[in-house]
């Protein structure tokens, strides 16, 4: 795949999983925790969601040449998009599966809100209605996963920039 190819794909699903991200965050604001089985704790997930959110869509609309900065990279070399490219790529095929596992689980076994609520943020979809398989498979895991892959883009952004700040070949 060609650099601009890579460029222009990047900065589409950057952009499409931030907005995933902040849209999966604000039914925790709306709700503002009254109907979440952890009410005190939603305030969290707001946070997380909407700052990768933001990063996702600040890191599509940046200029080339800031980013590279930023990382330590050169502007044309392909690794300054397909690294965190793959990272998005991962997360979202991983919490894709996760959120499958999450909606299809029985009742029965009782999972900690807690715990489903941070890996599947649409999880409070199951507990307060009962979707459909289409809309699980549709919806709300391809919600999942978008919210997802703005952290694999934050991660892999993070990783490039602390990586370049504590390499011994830095330059002041």
């Amino acid at each position: 795949m060609s650099g601009r190819a890579i460029r222009i794909s990047s900065r589409v699903a950057f952009a499409a999983c931030g907005l995933v991200s902040l849209f999966t965050a604000a039914p925790y604001v709306i709700l503002r925790g009254a109907e979440l089985p952890v009410q005190n704790e939603w305030i969290f997930f707001v946070i997380a969601l909407a700052g990768v959110g933001v990063f996702s869509l600040a890191v599509a609309a940046a200029p080339r040449a800031r980013i590279a900065k930023a990382c330590g990279k050169d502007q044309d070399d392909t690794r300054l998009y397909s690294a965190p490219l793959k990272l998005l790529g991962g997360f979202a095929v991983i919490f894709y599966l996760l959120a499958l596992v999450a909606f299809l689980a029985p009742r029965s076994w009782n999972p900690d809100p807690q715990i489903m609520l941070s890996l599947c943020p649409m999880y409070f979809i199951k507990t307060t209605i009962d979707p459909s398989l289409p809309a699980v498979f549709g919806v709300f895991a391809p919600m999942n996963a978008g919210a997802y892959g703005a952290l694999g883009v934050t991660v892999g952004y993070a990783w490039s920039f602390f990586r370049r700040r504590n390499s011994p070949n830095r330059s002041g």
